[in-house]
């Protein structure tokens, strides 16, 4: 039967070249490729219109090929859904996040959110909210391509380590340690653009951006200056990433538990997005609080040449590193964090996976009892080698003492 006459979906292939009807088209085909008079029917050379037949071109009638999960191309999408959930969202805050740096070196000057964004406006104009957006978009895109990818690499790698049992039953901790491990790679390739953002924002005059920025920080400061900022920078990243995922695969869980009323794979791919946006957002929240000391940290040695985390203590206080420009942090890593999460699983359901998150299934019972009886078999099998190494010693004692009159013993090991 002719593909046209299965399937109403059009192809890019026309239809004659794999039609199985002896069409005038076909015909005519037939005709000129095979040189021989088919002005009569197929019937005429039945052996050389079946080998023509064979060149034709099937029809496409196959779906498209989905992606594995934890494939190669699997970990490159999450990886693409991290840099376009990082680099757009940090890009598009780039004011509130140009006022909190500001805040963070100079509360006298810039006191509070709508003062600061007022300062800003008088001193720079409108221009001047965006400065230092290009080492944002690009920092922030390679953090977020090694946080997300890297990510979930190691809660697979770590589950798989645990065991299906363990990995179900410790699922907090496998998230807490792939996001922090994935985090500790992340800043690596974060430090060096955030280095020089921070120096542009605060600093009028220093340099307009990347372009010229980076060299001239390279020059005053040396290339080990970029990451001069790296362990603050892990102080703040890792606890902020760790609460991140947790949280996030944590909220996400009872949401679909105790909110909706039916099973993740029923509800619609709006509504799932939906529950990844909230979840992200409240995360977000956890995430700007446990993290925003060591934030004002990384802010204070970025802007000031040679200083150190004792002299931002000694300058800030305790107070002042956890709650300086805190209000406007909680707000701007809020949205932040939920629109990260929307865009990543959005671009996962763009590419055919399903969102992140969701109800825990326990571990599968036939899993777990095929691991009871390997390792009840590696037992008995470990009891019958000990049993046949003694029975070999004994006897091999027993032609000793006969042969030599000598009494041996078996090594503890038999």
């Amino acid at each position: 039967m002719a593909l046209s006459e299965k399937t109403s979906r059009q192809s890019l292939i026309p239809s004659f070249l794999y039609s199985s009807a002896a069409s005038p088209k076909t015909l005519a085909l037939e005709k000129t490729m095979l040189g021989s008079d088919l002005s009569t029917g197929l019937s005429a050379d039945t052996e050389r219109s079946a080998s023509w037949r064979n060149v034709v071109v099937p029809s496409p009638s196959e779906p498209s090929k989905k992606i594995e999960l934890y494939s190669p191309q699997f970990y490159a999408a999450c990886t693409a859904g991290g840099i376009l959930s990082c680099g757009l969202t940090h890009m598009a805050v780039t004011p509130l996040d140009l006022v909190k740096c500001n805040m963070q070196i100079d509360p006298a000057k810039y006191k509070s959110i709508s003062s600061g964004f007022g300062v800003l406006m008088k001193e720079q104009g409108v221009k001047g909210f965006f400065r230092g957006w290009v080492p944002t978009l690009l920092g922030y895109s390679a953090q977020g391509a090694c946080k997300f990818g890297f990510y979930e690499f190691f809660k697979k790698y770590y589950s798989d380590l645990a065991g299906p049992e363990n990995a179900a039953k410790y699922k907090t901790f496998i998230y807490l340690a792939g996001s922090a491990s994935a985090e500790v790679i992340a800043d690596v390739a974060l430090c060096p653009f955030e280095a020089v953002k921070v120096r542009v924002q605060t600093q009028p005059g220093f340099a307009k951006g990347l372009s010229d920025g980076l060299p001239k920080f390279v020059k005053s400061e040396g290339f080990g200056g970029l990451y001069k900022g790296i362990v603050p920078l892990w102080g703040r990243q890792i606890p902020y990433t760790m609460m991140k995922f947790a949280s996030f695969e944590t909220i996400v869980e009872l949401i679909y538990k105790h909110a909706i009323p039916k099973p993740k794979d029923q509800c619609s791919k709006g509504l799932q997005l939906g529950v990844s946006f909230a979840g992200g957002y409240v995360a977000g929240v956890f995430c700007a609080i446990v993290s925003h000391p060591a934030d004002n940290l990384v802010s204070f040695l970025n802007n000031a040449k040679g200083a150190t985390v004792g002299d931002a203590v000694k300058k800030m206080g305790w107070v002042g590193l956890c709650t300086r420009g805190l209000p406007l942090r909680i707000v701007m890593i809020g949205t932040l964090t939920g629109a990260q999460w929307g865009i990543y699983d959005a671009f996962k359901v763009f590419v055919g996976l399903p969102t992140t998150g969701g109800i825990t299934p326990p571990a599968d019972k036939a899993t777990t009892e095929l691991a009871k009886l390997s390792i009840e078999f590696l037992d008995v099998l470990s009891a019958i080698v000990s049993v046949r190494t003694s029975f070999i010693c004994v006897g091999e004692m027993v032609i000793l003492s006969s042969e030599t009159g000598i009494d041996g013993e078996c090594p503890d090991w038999a």
